[in-house]
This record gives structure tokens, C-alpha cells and sequence, in this order.
């Protein structure tokens, strides 16, 4: 939700170009008109921050808009837990700028909005989970009465699966079932934002699946979700945005659909000698690449018919036409410069 202020104030340059207004309400942030859009929820501008000579992150501009499922993809190093760590206020950018629901890093009215998991969950082990989500509850709600903060851990507690084994000690609960608690204490205050740090991490395949339909289910209740995640599937499963992030660069920003890039055809045909010549003058001659398989054309579905009948009208025989989109995992690793696994 944007604020207005009234009254004087005076802007301050704030690093990576942003102005900070300075007035009656000093923790709002105010973006340059290029960068201004009313539905982003967070936004960096050049964030980066150093350990000494390392650069754990370095000069990343983001932007997660409201009601996405917005994706941090990277290898294990790259810098996704220390930038989630900067826009929660852990800790203090060396450098650059960050706006969270309109606000500051760590602003209390920031904090208040969002909701987070970050490094793991933790809980006392001999507390049931209900227990613990209660002793969040208190401090989360300082002042507010007892039963309003009981019904608000029951819901969560049916949110995330775990009515069942609500009373049920912390220690005794699986992995999966820790990481689900921890989204719970994440949800507790309905927060705008959701900043969800590996929530799949260790998980077993049932376990990863339940959280997958939680994040999904969540979205649709309205919460923005920032992820991070180096779990490549995952992230094509259940992202609509992604930010893909190594050595602490962010390298690209896009949807997974614009990431994979539009279909190609593949075409297997005998004689490729008399196919490809003609399938190139159908689709232009930089369109089709002839490979050890058959022919890669670079075209989605809606040309198929037309391929298909020049392979048959060039006297080939036409054994298969089929679509394929390159895999997240794939541009992934084009990107980072890593080899695909086997």
C-alpha cells in the first residue's frame, strides 16, 4: 500500500540513485519515476554488500511485484540468503538501496507486513508446535487478547497441515513437517510479503510436494512470495518470475515461459538431403539447424503444418515433428557456465 506525506520534507540522495524522503514519515522510500510501478512489493537498486575483499553480493537490482511468486534461483554460495538477509534488515547493505512494501529494510512497519523464513525454522523442541506458534504470537501481537492470538495459531496450524499434530512436541516432527511450522510462524499476522529462504532445502520428494501446493495455495490467497531456492525444478514448477543470481551477480530477471524461450520444432526426415533444403525455405535459411538427430527449427507450434508439408512435398519421409522448450535447468547452466548433469 503506497503512503502519501504531508508537509515539508527534503529529499536526500540515497546510494544507487534512489531519493529517501525525509519528513514526517523518514522510513518511506520514494523511487525515481523510472522505477516506479504501483504493484512492486520489493525493489534493489545496485544492493551490495562485502565481507572485507569479498563481495557476497554484488550490485543487484530487483524488483518482486505483488501477488507473484517471485523465484531467487542460484547454486548454493551465490548470494541469495545474504541479499533475502539485507531486505529483512539482518543486516546493513554496504552499498545500494532496497524498498520492502514501500519502506525500509527492517522498518517496523516492513517487518509487521512480512513474513519470514530464513536459514531454517526455529522453535524450542519440548514446546508442541502449537505452543511455539503461541509464544510467537505474543510478541508478534503484544497486547492484543489472549483468545484473538489462540484462534490466529489454530488457522495457521490448519493452513499449513498440521491441525493433527498441533500438540504434538517440536522434536518429534519431520523435516518437512518443521518447515511447514516455520511458514506458519511466517504467516502469523496475515503479512503482505512473504520472504521464504529454501523452504524445500532436505526436504524428501512427499515433503517438497507439500510445501509446493503450500507456496501455490498461498499466491492464491494474495501473499507475494519471495523464494530462494537452487532447486531448478522447483522453481519451473512453481515460480511466475525468476531472478537467477551467481557469484553474486544477478545475471537475468524474467518469467520462466520468456527464460526458456519460444518452442522449437524438432523434425526427423529421411533424406535429410532433400528435407532440410526444404523446410529452410519455409522457415528462412538461419531458422533451421541441421544436427546429427534431424532438424532443429527455430519456430513454434503454429508453423508444424507448414513443416510438415514441405518435408512431404520435397519427397521425405516424415517420421517425426514434435515441439521442445529447453528446461530451466538447462538455461541455467548456459548462464552459469556449468555443465548440465547426466
Amino acid at each position: 500500500m503506497n503512503r502519501s506525506n504531508s508537509g515539508d520534507r527534503r529529499d536526500l540522495p540515497v546510494p544507487g540513485g534512489h531519493s529517501e524522503a525525509v519528513g514526517s514519515d523518514p522510513d518511506r522510500v520514494v523511487r525515481p519515476a523510472a522505477q516506479a510501478r504501483a504493484n512492486d512489493v520489493v525493489v534493489t537498486r545496485a544492493l551490495t554488500k562485502r565481507y572485507g575483499d569479498h563481495t557476497a553480493v554484488d550490485a543487484v537490482s530487483m524488483a518482486v511485484r505483488r501477488g507473484e511468486i517471485y523465484g531467487f534461483l542460484g547454486p548454493n554460495g551465490a548470494g541469495k540468503t545474504t541479499t533475502l538477509r539485507m531486505l529483512v534488515g539482518l543486516i546493513t547493505p554496504t552499498s545500494g538501496s532496497a524498498s520492502v512494501l514501500d519502506r525500509r529494510p527492517g522498518d517496523r512497519e516492513a517487518l509487521r507486513r512480512t513474513g519470514v523464513l530464513i536459514e531454517g525454522p526455529g522453535f524450542h523442541p519440548y514446546l508442541s508446535g502449537r505452543d511455539n506458534l503461541r509464544v510467537l504470537a505474543r510478541y508478534r501481537h503484544a497486547g492484543s487478547p489472549r483468545r484473538h492470538r489462540f484462534a490466529e495459531v489454530d488457522e495457521v496450524l490448519g493452513r499449513v497441515g498440521l491441525a493433527d499434530r498441533a500438540d504434538d512436541r517440536f522434536r518429534t516432527y519431520s523435516l518437512g513437517m518443521k518447515q511447514r511450522l516455520g511458514v506458519g510462524a511466517a504467516l502469523l499476522g496475515n503479512p503482505d510479503l512473504l520472504v521464504l529462504d529454501e523452504p524445500t532445502n532436505g526436504l524428501d520428494p512427499a515433503g517438497m510436494a507439500e510445501m509446493r501446493e503450500l507456496v501455490i495455495g498461498l499466491a492464491a490467497e494474495g501473499h507475494t512470495v519471495l523464494l530462494s531456492s537452487h532447486l531448478l525444478g522447483e522453481v519451473q514448477e512453481i515460480c511466475d518470475r525468476v531472478g537467477v543470481i551467481a557469484g553474486g551477480k544477478l545475471l537475468t530477471e524474467a518469467t520462466v515461459s520468456e527464460l526458456r524461450g519460444a518452442a522449437s520444432l524438432l523434425v526427423r526426415a529421411e533424406p535429410l538431403a532433400a528435407a532440410y533444403p526444404a523446410v529452410r525455405r519455409v522457415v528462412g535459411e538461419h531458422r533451421a539447424l541441421l544436427t546429427a538427430t534431424g532438424i532443429r527449427v527455430d519456430a513454434g507450434r503454429a508453423m508444424a503444418p507448414e513443416v510438415a508439408r514441405a518435408v512431404v512435398a520435397s519427397g521425405a519421409d516424415l517420421l517425426e515433428l514434435r515441439t521442445d522448450e529447453k528446461s530451466l535447468e538447462e538455461v541455467f547452466f548456459e548462464m552459469t557456465k556449468q555443465e548440465v548433469p547426466a
